[in-house]
C-alpha cells in the first residue's frame, strides 16, 4: 500500500507567542515598572488634554494598616469608572488621596506608649503630633504600593493627604466659613461619648450590635397632682439604661395615652425565714406603707399593664426564690381610674432616693412628650436630659439644665451625692441585680422588676467596638434647622456654584438645601437616595468637636465676657496662613499673640483646643483637591463620588453638608455606593473567624487581574462573595478570556492592510459576527453609562464564549487552516477577526489592565501602551440576525443529538456525522451545503420528521482539511480545494 502523504505543513495554523499560560504573578510586576517608567498617567493626561472632563474624586482611605479586600473592590470600581470614560476620549484623571487624622492613629501611637510604659500626657503636644504624622505616612506609602499592585492608574506621585499643611489650611478656611455665616455655635447637647476613647462620636462612628441589657421598673412616688387619687401612688418608669437613674430629674407622659390607676395586692401567706432579709423587708415596708396593708397603687399605660404584669411576676418569683420575699409570696394587679396623660399635667413625683437630700429631693415634675409610646414599657419614661436628646430637649424647653454628672471616662462625679466616683456607668456589672444601682433602689423599696434578658441593638464605636453613652457636655455644632442659613444653588446648572445674577431662591436651612441637593443628585442604585434621605431628614445638629490631639484644630478664639467666638477677616487669615506654614502646630500657645494680631488682647480670649471631626476633614476635601489648583484636571463639582453604601452616614453625608453648607448644593453630580464583600458562605469576613481572603495574597498567588475581575463580575451594589471556589471559577473566566486572545493573535499572524476586505464583499456570517459585535459595543456603552459593571464584563466573557469560541471560531477554523490566502472568504474572516481584536482589546483593557497590555503589546510590540486607546469604531454590517439566531438554535440541536455517538465513540468528529434535519426549522436562504459548513457535519440533509437524525458517513476523509467529502476517493487523499491550495502554494 503507498504511504499517504503528511499535509500538516501545509495546513495555515495559528501562531503566536502569546502563552497559554498567564503567570501573572511574575509578569504583572514587570508591566508595571514599564508603565512606570513611560510614566503612563502623564502621557494619558496629555493625550486627553482638552477634551471632555469626568472627575471621579476619590473618597480617602484611612492611613492605617494593611489593604483589605473592601479596599480592593473600592478601588478597582474607581479605576473601571475611570478607565471607560477615558476609553471614550474623555479627560478622567484620577488623584488618589488619604484620610490622615482621627482617633485610631492616635490610639495606635499611644498603644506603642503603652509597650513602653510611656504616657501621652507627658509628651509634648508637638512631638505626640508628629509621631502620628510619621505613623500615617508609613500607611500612606505602604497602602499606596498596594494599590498600585493592583494596577490602578492615577497620580500616585502627587497624591493628596489631609495631613498636608496646605489641606489642612483649607479645612481650617471651610470651617470659618461657617463661623462667619454665624452656622457654628457652642451648646450643652447630648452627643454619642465613647468612654474607652473619651471623646465624642459622629453617628457614622458608631456601629449598631445586639446585646442584652438589664431592664427594669422603678417607682416614683406622686407628691402632687390634681387627680387626688394619685397622691401616694407611684408612676412607674422602665428604662434598659439603669446608670441614668442618678441623674433623673423629671418623667414624661404621652398627652393622648390612656393611663390607669392599678392596684397591687400582695399575699404574703407566711413569715420570712429566720434570719429575715433586710432588703426585702424594707420592700415589704414600703409596699405596705405606699398605701394600705399589703397594697400599692401605680400609674401605668393601659395598654401596658399585662406586660408590667409579666416582668413583675417573674422579679417576684426570683425574689422569692433568692429567699429575700416570704415563701409564697403572690400578688394581682386590678385597673381601676382611667384617664388621659393630658390630666396629669401639674403631676410631681419625687426622686426614689429622696432622702439623699441635696439634688434627690428636687421634686421631679411629670412632662408631656410626644415621644412617649405604648410599643413597650410603662407609658412613663423617666427623663436624664444629660443622657437622651429627646429628654434633653424636653428638659429645656421647661427650665430643666444638665448636671453634666458624667465624667469623661464614664464614671459619676466624685462629687456627686449617689454613687460619686463610680463606675463605668455601662460595665454590665454596674448595672446588674447585684450592682450598686440596683441594690440601692431595692434598699429604699423604688425596685419593681429587674431581670438581665432584655435584648436589643445599641451603639458601639466602631474602632474600640466598645459600647458608647449619650453624655451632654458643651461641643461645637453645626446647626441643621438654622433660617437663612444658605443660599442654595441650583444643582442642575452645570458646573454653577457661585450666584451669577438673576432671581435667587430664598435662603434656606442647612436640612433644606442638603434634602434639596440630594433630591438633584443621580444615585447608582437609585435606593441610595431614600438612605440617605432619612439620614439627613432626621440628623441632629452637625458635632464638630473632639477631645482629642490629633487632628485639625478648632480655630476658634472666644471672648471670656461674652461667650461669642471672634469674627475678624484679618484674624482669620493669619489663622489660616499660620497653619499653612506650621500645619496643625500653627494653632499652639505660641503662636496665638501674633495670630490675634495688636488689636486684641490675649488674656481676653479663651483658644479653642478641641479638634474637628474627621468627617469635616475629609467632607472638605472637594475644597483642597477639586478647587485648589493643584491638580489643573480636575474641577468642581465632581461628576462622581464612589465609596461603600456606610458611605450614605459618613463620607457622602458630611462632604454634602459641609459644601451645602458653604456653596449651597452638594460636591458632586452622581454618587455610586457598593455593598460589602462577605466569604463564600455569605458571612461577614473575620480575622477571628479565619475566613478573611487577603488581596495581597490573592494577587501572589493568581494576580491582580483575577482580582480586577472578581471585582467587576459580582453584583457590587449589593453584598457579595469572595472565597478560594469563587476565585477557581474567576481563574476559569480568565483563561476562557485569554483563550480567546491568543487565538485571535494566532489566527491574525501576518496580517496586513492589503488583505482587507470591506465589508460589502464579506459573506453574510463575516457580516453576522459584525452585527453582534456592534450589538455588544452598544450595550457596553449602556453599561459605562449606568456603572453596570458586572453586566459589562459577562457581556464581554459571554460575546466571547458563545459568540466567537463555540460560534464563529469553531465554524471558520476549516476556512483559515485551509482556503488560500487569496481566498476572499479567508480574506473577510481575517478581516473581521482583526475588527474583533482592536474592539476587544480595548473593551478588556479596564476590566484586565495587565492581560490587555500584554495582548497589544504582543501584536505591536513597538506600539504604544493599550491604555492610551479610545473607544473602538465598529463597522456597520447588515445581517439578518432573526434568521441566524434560528440557525444557532438549529446548530445546538445538531450538536446534542451528535454527542451520544461521541461518547460511544462512534463518531470521533462532528465531521463524520451525516445529519438529517427538520426541514421546517431550516431558515429560509441556505443550502444543504451552507449547513454542512456551518454545523462542521459531513452533510446535512432535510427531512419531514421534527428530529434531528444522525448516522456515521461512508465518504472518505481529507488527508489536508479533514472533511469527509463525495470526491475524496479514499482516506489520505485530498479534496478538490485543498489540491488547488497545495499545487498554488507549491507553484509559489
Amino acid at each position: 500500500m503507498t504511504e499517504k502523504r503528511d499535509y500538516k505543513d501545509t495546513v495555515f495554523l495559528p501562531k503566536t507567542d502569546f502563552p497559554m499560560k498567564a503567570g501573572l504573578p511574575q509578569k504583572e510586576p514587570g508591566i508595571l515598572a514599564r508603565w512606570q517608567e513611560i510614566n503612563l498617567y502623564e502621557k494619558l493626561r496629555e493625550a486627553r488634554s482638552g477634551r471632555e472632563k469626568f472627575i471621579l474624586h476619590d473618597g480617602p482611605p484611612y492611613a492605617n494598616g494593611d489593604m483589605h479586600i473592601g479596599h480592593a473592590l473600592n478601588h478597582v470600581l474607581k479605576d473601571m469608572v475611570v478607565r471607560t470614560q477615558s476609553l471614550l476620549g474623555k479627560n478622567a484623571p484620577y488623584v488618589p488621596g488619604w484620610d490622615c487624622h482621627g482617633l485610631p492613629i492616635e490610639w495606635k501611637v499611644e498603644e506603642q506608649y503603652r509597650k513602653k510604659k510611656k504616657n501621652k500626657d507627658e509628651v509634648p503636644a508637638k512631638e505626640f503630633r508628629a509621631e502620628c504624622r510619621a505613623y500615617a505616612q508609613h500607611w500612606v506609602d505602604t497602602q499606596r504600593e498596594q494599590l498600585k499592585r493592583l494596577g490602578i492608574n492615577g497620580d500616585w506621585d502627587n497624591p493628596y493627604l489631609t495631613m498636608q499643611f496646605e489641606s489642612e489650611a483649607t479645612i481650617v478656611a471651610e470651617l470659618l466659613k461657617f463661623a462667619t455665616s454665624g452656622q457654628l455655635y457652642r451648646g450643652a447637647k447630648p452627643v454619642m461619648w465613647s468612654p474607652v476613647e473619651k471623646t465624642a462620636l459622629a453617628e457614622a462612628e458608631v456601629e449598631y450590635e445586639d446585646i442584652t441589657s438589664t431592664q427594669i421598673d422603678v417607682a416614683f412616688e406622686i407628691t402632687e397632682s390634681p387627680i387626688p387619687e394619685l397622691v401616694g401612688a407611684h408612676a412607674v418608669i422602665w428604662t434598659t439604661t439603669p446608670w441614668t437613674i442618678p441623674v433623673n430629674q423629671a418623667l414624661a407622659y404621652g398627652p393622648d395615652v390612656e393611663y390607669v390607676l392599678a392596684t397591687i395586692e400582695y399575699d404574703f401567706t407566711s413569715s420570712m425565714p429566720e434570719p429575715a432579709d433586710a432588703i426585702a423587708a424594707e420592700l415589704i415596708a414600703q409596699i405596705k406603707a405606699a398605701s394600705k396593708g399589703s397594697r400599692a397603687h401605680a400609674v401605668i399605660a393601659a395598654d401596658l399593664v399585662e406586660q408590667f404584669r409579666s416582668r413583675h411576676a417573674g422579679y417576684v418569683q426570683s425574689q422569692v426564690a433568692a429567699r429575700k420575699m416570704p415563701p409564697g409570696t403572690s400578688f394581682s394587679i386590678t385597673t381601676g381610674q382611667i384617664f388621659k396623660g393630658s390630666d396629669l399635667a401639674g403631676t410631681v413625683a419625687r426622686h426614689p432616693m429622696h432622702k439623699l437630700g441635696g439634688f434627690y429631693a428636687a421634686p421631679r415634675p411629670l412632662l408631656p412628650g410626644d415621644f412617649v409610646t405604648t410599643d413597650s414599657g410603662t407609658g412613663l419614661v423617666h427623663m436624664a436630659p444629660d443622657h437622651g436628646e429627646d429628654d434633653f430637649d424636653l428638659c429645656k424647653a421647661h427650665g430643666i439644665e444638665p448636671k453634666f454628672v458624667v465624667e469623661g471616662d464614664g464614671k459619676y462625679r466624685e462629687d456627686w451625692l449617689w454613687l460619686g466616683g463610680q463606675g463605668s456607668v455601662i460595665n454590665p456589672k454596674f448595672n446588674a441585680p447585684d450592682g450598686p444601682i440596683l441594690t440601692d433602689l431595692k434598699e429604699v423599696g423604688a425596685l419593681l422588676s429587674a431581670s438581665t434578658d432584655y435584648q436589643h441593638s445599641y451603639p458601639h464605636s466602631w474602632r474600640s467596638k466598645a459600647k458608647v453613652i449619650f453624655r451632654c457636655t458643651p461641643q461645637w455644632f453645626v446647626p441643621m434647622d438654622m433660617p437663612n442659613a444658605v443660599e442654595h444653588i441650583d444643582n442642575r446648572a452645570e458646573g454653577r456654584w457661585e450666584n451669577e445674577g438673576g432671581a435667587q431662591e430664598p435662603k434656606l436651612t442647612l436640612r433644606q438645601a442638603a434634602m434639596q441637593a440630594i433630591a438633584d443628585t443621580r444615585f447608582v442604585p437609585a435606593k441610595g437616595r431614600n438612605r440617605i434621605g432619612s439620614m439627613v431628614e432626621g440628623r441632629p445638629d452637625w458635632v464638630l468637636s473632639r477631645q482629642r490631639a490629633w487632628g485639625v484644630p478648632i480655630t476658634l478664639f472666644v471672648d471670656r465676657k461674652t461667650g461669642q467666638y471672634l469674627n475678624d477677616p484679618a484674624v482669620n487669615a493669619r489663622i489660616v496662613e499660620s497653619i499653612r506654614t506650621h500645619g496643625v502646630d500653627g494653632w499652639d500657645e505660641e503662636y496665638a499673640a501674633d495670630i490675634l494680631g495688636p488689636d486684641y488682647d490675649l488674656d481676653d480670649y479663651e483658644r479653642v483646643t478641641d479638634i474637628l471631626d474627621v468627617w469635616f476633614d475629609s467632607g472638605s476635601t472637594h475644597a483642597f483637591v477639586l478647587e485648589s489648583g493643584r491638580w489643573p484636571d480636575l474641577q468642581w463639582p465632581a461628576d462622581l463620588y464612589l465609596e461603600g453604601s456606610d458611605q450614605h452616614r459618613g463620607w457622602f453625608q458630611s462632604s454634602l453638608l459641609e459644601s451645602c453648607g458653604t456653596r449651597g448644593r452638594a460636591p458632586y453630580k452622581a454618587v455610586l455606593t457598593h455593598g460589602f464583600t462577605m466569604d463564600g458562605k455569605g458571612e461577614k469576613m473575620s480575622k477571628s473567624k479565619g475566613n478573611t481572603i487577603s488581596p495581597l495574597d490573592t494577587m501572589r498567588d493568581f494576580g491582580a487581574d483575577i482580582i480586577r475581575l472578581w471585582a467587576l463580575s459580582v453584583d457590587y451594589t449589593e453584598d457579595h462573595r469572595i472565597g478560594p471556589e469563587i476565585l477557581k471559577g474567576v481563574a476559569d473566566n480568565y483563561r476562557k478570556l485569554r483563550n480567546t486572545f491568543r487565538y485571535l493573535l494566532g489566527a491574525l499572524d501576518g496580517f496586513t492592510e492589503a488583505e482587507r476586505l470591506p465589508v460589502a464583499e464579506m459573506p453574510e456570517l463575516e457580516r453576522y459576527g459584525l452585527s453582534l459585535l456592534g450589538e455588544l459595543d452598544a450595550k457596553l456603552k449602556v453599561c459605562v453609562d449606568d456603572f453596570d459593571f458586572n453586566t459589562y464584563t459577562r457581556a464581554l466573557s459571554d460575546f466571547c464564549n458563545e459568540d466567537l469560541s463555540a460560534f464563529f471560531f469553531d465554524i471558520r477554523k476549516d476556512s483559515l487552516y485551509c482556503d488560500a490566502p487569496t481566498d476572499t472568504g479567508r480574506r473577510a474572516y481575517r478581516t473581521v477577526l482583526d475588527t474583533l481584536f482592536h474592539a476587544l482589546v480595548r473593551y478588556a483593557a479596564p476590566v484586565l489592565v495587565f492581560t490587555a497590555e500584554e495582548v497589544w503589546g504582543t501584536r505591536y510590540p513597538d506600539g504604544d501602551s493599550v491604555h492610551l486607546l479610545e473607544w473602538p469604531e465598529v463597522p456597520a454590517a447588515d445581517a439578518n440576525n432573526d434568521r441566524w439566531d434560528a440557525l444557532r438554535a438549529l446548530r445546538e440541536r445538531v450538536t446534542e443529538a451528535i454527542e451520544p455517538f461521541r461518547r460511544e465513540k462512534t463518531i470521533r468528529s462532528s465531521l463524520q456525522a451525516e445529519v438529517e434535519v427538520p426541514a421546517s426549522a431550516v431558515p429560509e436562504g441556505f443550502s444543504d451545503e451552507d449547513l454542512a459548513d456551518l454545523f462542521i457535519t459531513a452533510t446535512v440533509t432535510r427531512g419531514q420528521g421534527d428530529g434531528v437524525i444522525v448516522k456515521p458517513t461512508d465518504m472518505a476523509k481529507c488527508g489536508r482539511c479533514w472533511r469527509h467529502l463525495p470526491e475524496v476517493e479514499e482516506d489520505g487523499d485530498v479534496c478538490d480545494r485543498c489540491e488547488t491550495v497545495v499545487e498554488g502554494m507549491e507553484a509559489a
